[in-house]
Order: structure tokens, then C-alpha cells, then sequence
């Protein structure tokens, strides 16, 4: 038996952290070394250390002096070699001596050398320098004729430079070949996700396997308790599946995650991977979808094979939906390469050739489209829904965020929780980051309520524009717009309870808004949804009441009442005339044509008409009569600009309704987040959205306080 005593660094890599070492010598090497003397060869022609270096220049100097005997003209090389009279010799000893090493000069020669542009060129050169110098003086001082230099021109054969030239091409392109190929092959190891033209069909999941931990765990989330209870039981059946075996039981095949975003989803699949001891497989839906045909459904059999080869293990594939929606719903729409993928999918999950050990968790925030071959048991098993945390959870997720924050000790985390109903996980991370923001800004050494509270005004309202100029008569017209949504909320008895009401500008377009606290629950009756209706319509019937006309302020609140009017005729069956039917279409099946005839559309419009205005009549009925009250909010907050619960209850007294207890304790809320309006030239007229009700079962939100659509936490603002 062999010992290894090689050392791993914990966190490392599985194959361990072995010492780098410097480069070793090989052929290779040895084959650089002699590319390199031949490129120095060509370029440099051969050494000629016995000849000294001068310039064309002194060459015809000494030409004038009678030193020059001849001269040979090297015409591949471009260098001309000078061979001196002994006179020249004798001038020249010195510099001669010095280029042949300190010896004695070579009488022969060539003593001398230079370089030159050209054969042609020289010759031209040398022609023009005879014609100007037809005389020169000897050593007794005589002018006598000046004695053309006899010259050779001779091609010095240079055999390195011959193979070079017929080599390095070759080499080149070869050199050139095989960095193409290593780069399209995935790099030197050709393993997959090189992202080369070769690797293009190879799986790019991340495994994180016992060397690569994820230090995310089950104790890092909070507010998901009974996702967590489904995706632990898991975890423990790879870790135990003795345990459930020998009762009988089987691995499930898969789980798939549903929620809307920022509920956690993908946090929950990197706990698993934290908390699993065995290899986990991560990527994305998107991750399968090449520009190449066919590339998906092999990136697919490619990831399929890896986990085989690593079971048991867990695949976790974000945003599925990219991958997984329904085939043949529409013909114009359709993508075979999609569809192949999907195939392919199915197939490796629960086919004719598959095998167990591997778990797939899977997370999509549109659950609506997925294939229903996808959905069934025996691929995923599990649907797990992750909604958004009710009081409790709200609560156990500021805990974790504000960890790593230097909280002050009067900070009360279950007043928080109250005040962001609604709130994901994702948006509670969001406040608890600009509160330290906030508080650093105002160089404080805690984070205290105030700086949470300015968080949740900035996450719900948009920044605070305190530089945006209002006109004294416009700034009148928003108080008492904002006063009637307040007193409508005050007065009615199934209105949220009011929390905060303002009138300083926030966001890109908001000039005010009234903040409420909803009930957390899941069913809405019709005297709630017409109370909701006419709390949204206070502003418009305060202007109306108190100035004799309307303004463009009111345009998101239209909004919000039309969908609200809609869904009540004809998704809730809310309506007499209309009846019992429901026109909702979750799949779009009829996205071209409408389930109802023309007569029922006329009934429809008309129906939802008269709710609104029979809403508007009782809205500015109660406006009247408590038109001093309204009058006190307005001037209050033309005054203070931001009015809270308690304000409002020392200026026109208690709310006549005792709050009653929500229909469950910890039922998912609508979203807390304002809804800024703005006069119809700064938005569009209309603004297109589709009802959304969460799949399950009849305990559905309204549209207009559903997920998708506006909130329900506040009248909709100025």
C-alpha cells in the first residue's frame, strides 16, 4: 500500500495545492533557440567582425584621397565592402586594427564595409558623385583627374536563409493552427466550458464539489421555514437514504422552486449546495440556448453524463423558464432548438435510460408558462412555493441583514417587519443598505428608526426632491388631494389603516403620496375592494369638491380603479348582471380572441362603469360631510409637508373603526411600494398590464394588488 504525502489546503481545489514550479527545459526550448539563430541569421547576415563600420559619406571622402583600391557591392545583403591601397591602409591603421581585434591588418581585405539602401540606388549615387568631383588634388598638391573606383557586384549565398524562407512560413502557419485549435478546443485541456467552437456542445455548469465549498447555509435563511423543511429533507435523503429506503421510499427526481423574484429562490439552491455533501451542479436555463442548432439538446446529454458520472448529486438550473415553456401554444412563436432542448430535458429526467442518484432543483418566477410534461411527478416531484415573507419572516430576515450593521439599541426590528408589508427579501436587503447608507451620510456612529424609516420612503417613494420647485396654488391642490385619500382611508371602514401621508416630491415624477399598512391577507370581499375603490378616488373627488375642477394628478389612481373594476366583473364574478364567470386566461390560450361575445363586452364596460361611479358618488358624499376634517389634514400639510398616524389622530381624533384581526396571521401581504403619479404629459395615457393571479387555487389577489400590478399599501399618490 502507497502513502501520499502530498498536503491539501482545506478549501482548495480536490485535486490539492501542490507547489507551483518554475518552467522546465525541453526540446521545445532547444527548437526556439534555433528558430531564433536563423531569424538573427537572415536578418543580420553573417558576423564580420574583421572589417570596420563606416558610412557612404567618409566612403567617398576617402575616395578623394586616393585610399580606396576597389569595392565589391553585395547586392542581396545591401552592404558594400571597400578594399584599401596600402596608403589607405597605413591612414587607417588604428581604426583597422581596433575591428580586427588588436592583430594585423589583412592586406587582402575587405577592410571596410557599409550599408546602403540599394544596388541601383548606390551606382546612381556613386555616377553623381564623379560628374560634381572631376578633379582632385594629389599629395604634392596638384589637381590631377579623378580615377573612377573599379567595382564587382556579387550575390553572397546564404544557406540559413534559404531554409529559413522555405521553413518559416510552414512554421508560421503551423504555430498559428495549433493556438487556433487549443483555443477552440476549451484551452490547453480541452475540458468543457473553454467556450471554444469545439467545446460549444459541452455542459457549462460550475460543480462545486468537497474542495470548492459554498459558505452559504440553511442558517443564512430566514423567513423561508417551509421551503427549507422540503429542500432539507433532500439534502438529508443523500446524506441518509438508508433512512427512507428501507421504508420503501425513493429519491424524488426533482424539485422545482416558484416565487416571485427577490423571494430567495436561488438563495436557497446555494444552501443546498452548502449544506449537501455531494457535488452540485449550478447554471442557468440560459446557459443551454446557442446560436447553433442542436447545441442545447447536447449541452443537456453533456450535463447529464457529468452528474452520472458524479452521483448522487444535485443540478440546479436558475431561470428554467428560458428553456422550459410550453411547446406548440404558438406556431409564430415557435423555436425547434428551444423545443429540442426541453425534449432532451425530459428525457434525461425520467426517460427510458435513466438512472438515479441525480437530483434536479430548478427556480422560475413564471411558472405559468412551463411545460406541463415538466411540471408532472416523476420529474418534478416537488413544487415548492416560496412566497413573500409575512410579519414573522420580515422580521427573521432583517436579523440576518443587519448583522454586519452598527445598529442603535433603541432600533425595534418588529416595528420595521410592520412597516414593510409586502417586502421580499431582496427589498429588505435593499433598506437595511441605504439606512447604513443614510446614517453615514449624516455621520452617525448607529443606525437608528429614523434612518430606516427614510430607507423605506426612498425604496417605496423614490428620493426625496427637495430642490423641485411647486407653485404655491399646485402645492395647495396636492395637500388637499393627499387629505382626501387620508380622510377616505380614516372614514371607511375596510380602508387600510393609514401610516404616513406626505406631500414633499419624491422620485422622477411623484409629488406626494399616502402611505397605508394592509392587512396581511389573502381574501378580499366586495365591501372591501368598493371601499378600496373609493379611497383610491379621494383625490380626484377632493379637487372636485374644493376647487370646482380636476387636474392630471389623478391618472395612476384611474389606473389602479379600472383594474381593480375589471377584476371584480370579470375575473372574481363580482357582478350580478355579469354572473358567476371568471374571463381570466392564466396560459393566454386565447390571447387573439375574446371568450366573451359582443353583448357581454357592452354589459362588461357598463357594469364596471356604473361600480365606478356609484364609488365616486359615495366617495365625494363623504368628502362632503367631512369637509372640515379634510380641510384641517390640508392646511396641516401645507405646513409640515409630512403627516403620521399619530398627527392625523391629535388633529381630527381616533379612527371610528377598531382594527380587526386579518383573516390569517401570517398570510402574504400586497407590495409595499408607492406609486408615483404624474400629469399625463410626463407619463403615457396608458399603461398596459396583465392580470396576474398566483397559481393553486381561489385565494387569489385582485390584479390591483397582486404581484405584478400596482400596491395596495398606500392610496395611490398625487
Amino acid at each position: 500500500m502507497s502513502s501520499s504525502n502530498e498536503k491539501r489546503t482545506p478549501g482548495g481545489p480536490s485535486s490539492g495545492n501542490t507547489p507551483r514550479k518554475g518552467p522546465q527545459f525541453n526540446i521545445y526550448w532547444l527548437y526556439a533557440i534555433i528558430l531564433a539563430l536563423l531569424i538573427g541569421s537572415s536578418l543580420f547576415g553573417p558576423l564580420t567582425p574583421n572589417m570596420a563600420k563606416i558610412n557612404e559619406l567618409d566612403f567617398k571622402t576617402m575616395i578623394t584621397r586616393g585610399e580606396v583600391d576597389r569595392y565589391t557591392i553585395v547586392d542581396n545583403r545591401k552592404l558594400v565592402k571597400v578594399y584599401l591601397t596600402p596608403a589607405g591602409r597605413k591612414a587607417h591603421e588604428k581604426v583597422l586594427k581596433d575591428a580586427s581585434g588588436g592583430g594585423a591588418v589583412d592586406e587582402k581585405g575587405p577592410h571596410m564595409a557599409f550599408k546602403i539602401t540599394g544596388a541601383d540606388v548606390f551606382k546612381k549615387s556613386m555616377d553623381d558623385f564623379y560628374r560634381d568631383n572631376k578633379e582632385i588634388k594629389n599629395e604634392a598638391g596638384e589637381k590631377v583627374p579623378i580615377r573612377e573606383i573599379a567595382y564587382d557586384v556579387e550575390t553572397e549565398r546564404d544557406w540559413f536563409g534559404g531554409i529559413l524562407q522555405f521553413i518559416l512560413p510552414i512554421l508560421a502557419f503551423a504555430a498559428v493552427w495549433i493556438l487556433v485549435m487549443r483555443k477552440m478546443g476549451g484551452g490547453a485541456g480541452g475540458g468543457p466550458g473553454g467556450g471554444g467552437i469545439f467545446s460549444i456542445g459541452k455542459s457549462k455548469a460550475t460543480l462545486f464539489d468537497k474542495g470548492t465549498r459554498v459558505n452559504i447555509t440553511f442558517a443564512d435563511v430566514a423567513g423561508l421555514d417551509e421551503a427549507k423543511v422540503e429542500v432539507m429533507e433532500i439534502v438529508d435523503f443523500l446524506k441518509n437514504p438508508k433512512k427512507y429506503t428501507n421504508l420503501g421510499g425513493k429519491i424524488p427526481k426533482g424539485a422545482l422552486l416558484i416565487g416571485p423574484p427577490g423571494t430567495g429562490k436561488t438563495l436557497l439552491a446555494k444552501a443546498v449546495a452548502g449544506e449537501a455533501q455531494v457535488p452540485f451542479f449550478s447554471l442557468s436555463g440560459s446557459d443551454f440556448v446557442e446560436m447553433f442548432v442542436g447545441v442545447g439538446a447536447s449541452r443537456v446529454r453533456d450535463l447529464f453524463k457529468q452528474a452520472r458520472e458524479k452521483a448522487p448529486c444535485i443540478i440546479f438550473i436558475d431561470e428554467i423558464d428560458a428553456i422550459g415553456r410550453a411547446r406548440g401554444k404558438n406556431a409564430m412563436m415557435s423555436n425547434d432548438e428551444r423545443e429540442s432542448t426541453l425534449n432532451q430535458m425530459l428525457v434525461e429526467m425520467d426517460g427510458f435510460g435513466t438512472d438515479v442518484g441525480i437530483i434536479v432543483l430548478a427556480a422560475t418566477n413564471r411558472p405559468d408558462v412551463l411545460d406541463s410534461a415538466l411540471l408532472r411527478p416523476g420529474r418534478f416531484d416537488r413544487q415548492i412555493t416560496i412566497d413573500k415573507p409575512d410579519l414573522k419572516g420580515r422580521e427573521d430576515i432583517f436579523k440576518v441583514h443587519l448583522k454586519p450593521i452598527k445598529i442603535s439599541k433603541t432600533l425595534d426590528i418588529h416595528k420595521l417587519a410592520e412597516q414593510t408589508p409586502g417586502f421580499a427579501g431582496a427589498d429588505i436587503a435593499n433598506v437595511c443598505n441605504e439606512a447604513a447608507l443614510i446614517a453615514a451620510r449624516k455621520n452617525k456612529e448607529a443606525v437608528d428608526m429614523q434612518d430606516f424609516q427614510d430607507a423605506v420612503d426612498r425604496v417605496i417613494g423614490g428620493l426625496e426632491k427637495k430642490n423641485k420647485i411647486i407653485s404655491p396654488e399646485e402645492k395647495k391642490i396636492i395637500a388637499y388631494h393627499e387629505a382626501g385619500h387620508a380622510i377616505c382611508g380614516w372614514f371607511l371602514e375596510h380602508a387600510y389603516p393609514l401610516l404616513k401621508v406626505t406631500i414633499v416630491p419624491r422620485g422622477t415624477a411623484a409629488l406626494g403620496y399616502a402611505q397605508y399598512t394592509p392587512k396581511e391577507q389573502y381574501l378580499y370581499n366586495t365591501d372591501q375592494l368598493n371601499d378600496q375603490i373609493c379611497m383610491t378616488l379621494g383625490g380626484r373627488a377632493s379637487e372636485d369638491i374644493f376647487f370646482g375642477k380636476i387636474s392630471t394628478g389623478a391618472q395612476n389612481d384611474l389606473q389602479q380603479i379600472t383594474r381593480t373594476a375589471y377584476a371584480m366583473v370579470t375575473v372574481y364574478g363580482m357582478n350580478e348582471k355579469v354572473g358567476n364567470v371568471s374571463f381570466y386566461d392564466p396560459q393566454q390560450e386565447n390571447a387573439f380572441t375574446k371568450p366573451y361575445s359582443d353583448d357581454t363586452a357592452k354589459m362588461i364596460d357598463f357594469e364596471v362603469r356604473h361600480l365606478i361611479d356609484e364609488a365616486y358618488a359615495k366617495t365625494k358624499q363623504l368628502l362632503t360631510d367631512k369637509r372640515a376634517e379634510v380641510e384641517i389634514l390640508a392646511n396641516a400639510l401645507l405646513e409640515k409637508e409630512v403627516l403620521f398616524q399619530s398627527d392625523v389622530e391629535a388633529l381630527i381624533g381616533r379612527r371610528p373603526f377598531e382594527e380587526k384581526k386579518p383573516l390569517a396571521d401570517h398570510a402574504t401581504a400586497p407590495t409595499a411600494t408607492a406609486q408615483p403619479s404624474t400629469p399625463a404629459a410626463e407619463q403615457p395615457a396608458v399603461v398596459k398590464e396583465e392580470l396576474s393571479a398566483p397559481a393553486g387555487g381561489p385565494a387569489v389577489l385582485p390584479p390591483a394588488f397582486s404581484d405584478e400590478t400596482e400596491s395596495a399599501n398606500e392610496a395611490p399618490p398625487y
